[in-house]
């Protein structure tokens, strides 16, 4: 980025008019360094990101109690339940195997289940690749923290700094927090009783919301995110018995942004033609 300003670019001063000749020029530039420093991000859209960060990062990194109590109550060894944490490190996927393998689904039928509902984080991805932008001897191991709840956290920011610190933070705070809860709640799962009573497994959906829904503020938006909720509600059991396999709910909600878009392409195109 060139710096320099181009002094011609700025009326000088009147001569005799009490301002020396070339302060006109000195102003301008005051005004494009006043301005460029204008766009530098405050230092409070960070610590406001930070803040967010850590109060998502412990609010549903202590739902890994309930994960480490159910992987057990599945017949995982606690060394299985703290690899899967630590490898797989996506809630609803390791909730979704577990639960496989609980209801007596062989490994293969859970893993499947299990990848189809973590095929939301590609579209996360896609989308945090350009915000963060970051570098690419990095890339490898962000992409470890691409999860609803980092992608929530660093959409809702106003700018890449803070969307940055607010994506490193919530991936470090949640990923420690998730797999420590992970190992205690494994190692006292007899203690802990039925994980399902804790109701720990449902910090992470409702932490979520509330961070996109204030992020929902056009028509388009709203619509896509109801027609989403409408598609997803097709996977839920109907007497038992659930309609679609796990994971393909996740996949047909992500159909609405496109379907919205669409209709809302075709509305705009007869307005112009009108």
């Amino acid at each position: 980025m060139n710096d320099r300003v181009d002094s011609s670019a700025f009326p000088a001063g009147p001569a005799g008019a009490g301002e020396p000749a070339g302060a006109g020029a000195s102003a301008g530039a005051s005004a494009v360094t006043s301005g460029a420093a204008a766009a530098v991000p405050a230092p409070d859209t960070v610590r406001r990101a930070v803040r967010q960060a850590l109060g998502t990062g412990v609010a549903v990194g202590v739902s890994g109690f309930a994960f480490g109590a159910t992987a057990a109550a599945a017949g995982l060894s606690v060394a299985q339940s703290c690899v899967l944490s630590l490898l797989v490190f996506t809630g609803a996927s390791q909730f979704a195997l577990v639960g496989a393998l609980a209801a007596g689904s062989g490994p293969v039928t859970a893993a499947a289940g299990a990848f189809f509902l973590g095929v939301r984080n590609c579209f996360y991805g896609l989308r945090l690749s350009a915000l963060l932008r970051p570098p690419r001897r990095l890339r490898p191991f962000a992409a470890q923290w691409v999860i609803d709840e980092t992608a929530a956290v660093s959409f809702a920011q106003p700018d890449r700094r803070a969307a940055r610190a607010g994506f490193a933070v919530t991936g470090l705070t949640l990923y420690l927090l998730w797999n420590l809860t992970t190992l205690l709640g494994a190692l006292g799962a007899s203690g802990l009783g039925d994980p399902a009573v804790w109701g720990l497994d449902a910090a992470g959906p409702a932490v979520f919301l509330a961070l996109v829904a204030p992020m929902l503020k056009t028509a388009v938006e709203r619509a896509t995110a109801v027609l989403a909720v409408l598609l997803a509600l097709i996977g839920l059991p109907l007497i038992g018995l659930p309609l679609l396999p796990a994971g393909v709910p996740v996949l047909l909600a992500a159909l609405a942004a496109p379907a919205v878009l669409w209709v809302h392409g075709r509305l705009d195109g007869r307005e112009v033609t009108r």
